[in-house]
Order: structure tokens, then C-alpha cells, then sequence
């Protein structure tokens, strides 16, 4: 345990509402104050909190759920953040409802009624939204149309009000508060990515590092991320198949010291065989990532401020 772990004090907050949930709140934020480290894990894709009309609207629950969600990666983060002193922020909204790694208008409207549509008409999905993968996803690969009905305008802005600004409101502000602090302030957006399968003798990767191909991390922190897998013996890839989305592209911003990078890992690597319960490999990941963690913050050292190296110094050990 560092000094300023020994000095700073827990805390949880929580913040947004989910709709049609009452009194379920969309995210929670947990950490230590004053911040330990100048790192904070976003854990977007793993809410659970699933409403009864969310519930009656999708054809198989059940499969989308195992399909939609980063499974059980909350767990993961909340290991890692409690062995590291890295702020935490779990979305508890159930990416079902709404994905926070898109832009508020990156909607497939083709999901919604005529008289829910955008009056000018010339509103045209991304290629994300256009794949079934949009602000509300409407299929996944093996379990086609996720929908019985057509959502309307008013549940989408009661989603973006109520759990996607509140999430990146705050999120932005954990961001801004570590770099007034440490003078750099690192994200490390945690998603988890069913098994990649392998093509030709190479191994598929495990864990891909996305940093919207350098546009949202120093490379120096990026380089580290990998040197580490790699020096752990961990198959990885850099930027693809993911290279980040929204979250990387709205608070990744390397020439103000803030730093956001995307960590994709194999389910399999920490679920049970039917990929929906933690397995034997999860204490050895959190160990990974702790120590991933630890690297990161070295490494941030070198691309801050002046201010507080020393402090810095004692965080990293």
C-alpha cells in the first residue's frame, strides 16, 4: 500500500437513472480521496440492471445478454482498481438499452417509427450503427434482430438524459480531476470481446490495445501496454479488430495529458467454458492486470508535469 493510499479515504458515488428502473442509478464511481494514481478504469459494457420493459421488448433476453454484455468485466475492474488505487467507474445500464462507447447520434433509424424519425430525413447511420451495433444495438451475430418493436424518440432521450451524458459527463470530470492533480491523466477502457478465431499457425490475439490508431494515447503508453502482454507471454494485437470508438475519440486528448486507451480481452481467458461465470483463469488476470496497471502509471510519469514527479514516484511502487 502507498502513502497516499494510506491517506486518502474511499468513497462511491452514484449517478444517472435508468429508465423504467426506478431508483437503479446508471453508473457508480468508486476510488480513493485524494486519487492514488492518475489512472481511472471504465468498465461501460457489463450493466446488468435490466428493466421489466427493456425485458419484454427483446425477443431472447437470455442470448442477448450473453452476446451484448463485456461479461462480468465490472468484476474484473473492481479487482484490479481495489489492488491498484485506480478510480472506477461500472455503468450499471445494461448495453441493451444503450451502448456508452457511441455517439449520441450514431442511430440506426431504421429502428425506429416514421413519426419518430429525424424531420429532414437525411440522417445516415454509421457504419457501427449500420452492422446492428449503433447507440441502440439491433442484432448480434447468432441471435439476428435483437427487437419485437420499433423503440420510439422519447425512450431515446430518455436513455441519452438519464445514463450516456450523465456517464460522460462524469467521466470527463475524473479525467479533468487526475490532471489537475498528477498533471496526466490516464483511461483505461475495459471491455472484454469473444474468442477471436485463429487463422493460419499464429495465435489469435487474447488482448487487443486500441488507441484509435494513436490519435487518443502517447505511443509511449500504448508501447508499454503491449511490451508488457507480450513480456507475459500474452497473445496480443495492437488497434485490431478494435481500435476504441466513442469514449477514446470524446476524452482522449494526449496534448493536454489526458490519455485514453481501449483494453480488449478474450473472454475465455477469465469465463468458465460456457462463457458466462468466472473461471480459474480470473485471479490470474486480476494479478495481470494489476501489474499492467502499475506499468502504466511509470510510464505516465515521464509525460506529466514537472509537479509532483516524486509523488508520482511513490504511487508507481
Amino acid at each position: 500500500m502507498t502513502r497516499h493510499q494510506v491517506e486518502s479515504d474511499s468513497f462511491r458515488k452514484l449517478g444517472g437513472i435508468i429508465p423504467g428502473t426506478p431508483g437503479t442509478h446508471a453508473w457508480s464511481l468508486s476510488g480513493l480521496n485524494p486519487s492514488a494514481i492518475p489512472v481511472v478504469i471504465a468498465v461501460p459494457h457489463a450493466g446488468r440492471a435490466y428493466s421489466g420493459p427493456l425485458l419484454k421488448a427483446l425477443r431472447n433476453p437470455e442470448a442477448a445478454s450473453l452476446r451484448l454484455e463485456d461479461r462480468l468485466a465490472d468484476s474484473i475492474g473492481r479487482a484490479v482498481a481495489k489492488e491498484t488505487g485506480a478510480m472506477l467507474l461500472v455503468a450499471n445500464a445494461p448495453r441493451a438499452m444503450i451502448d456508452l462507447n457511441r455517439a449520441p447520434e450514431d442511430v440506426d433509424w431504421e429502428m425506429f417509427g416514421s413519426d419518430d424519425r429525424p424531420l429532414d430525413g437525411h440522417v445516415e447511420p454509421s457504419r457501427r450503427a449500420r452492422s446492428g451495433l449503433g447507440l441502440i444495438p439491433r442484432r448480434v451475430p447468432g441471435t439476428g434482430e435483437l427487437w419485437k418493436r420499433q423503440h420510439r424518440s422519447d425512450e431515446l432521450s430518455a436513455r441519452i438524459a438519464g445514463i450516456h451524458a450523465p456517464y460522460h459527463d462524469v467521466l470527463a470530470e475524473v479525467l479533468a480531476g487526475l490532471r489537475a492533480r498528477w498533471g496526466v491523466a490516464v483511461l483505461l477502457d475495459l471491455h472484454s470481446m469473444p474468442p477471436i478465431p485463429q487463422r493460419g499457425a499464429a495465435s489469435a490475439a487474447q488482448f487487443v490495445t486500441g488507441d484509435c490508431f494513436g490519435a487518443s494515447c502517447h505511443a509511449d503508453l500504448a508501447s508499454t501496454m503491449m511490451s508488457f502482454l507480450e513480456e507475459n507471454q500474452c497473445a496480443c494485437a495492437y488497434n485490431r479488430p478494435y481500435a476504441g470508438g466513442y469514449t477514446l475519440e470524446r476524452h482522449g486528448d494526449p496534448s493536454r495529458g489526458v490519455h485514453a486507451v481501449q483494453l480488449e480481452i478474450d473472454r475465455s481467458v477469465y469465463l468458465d467454458a460456457g462463457l458466462s461465470r468466472l473461471g480459474d483463469g480470473y485471479p490470474r488476470l486480476v494479478r495481470l492486470l494489476g501489474g499492467l496497471v502499475r506499468g502504466i502509471v511509470r510510464e505516465a510519469m515521464t509525460l506529466g508535469d514537472d509537479c509532483g514527479r516524486e509523488d508520482w514516484r511513490d504511487a508507481a511502487e
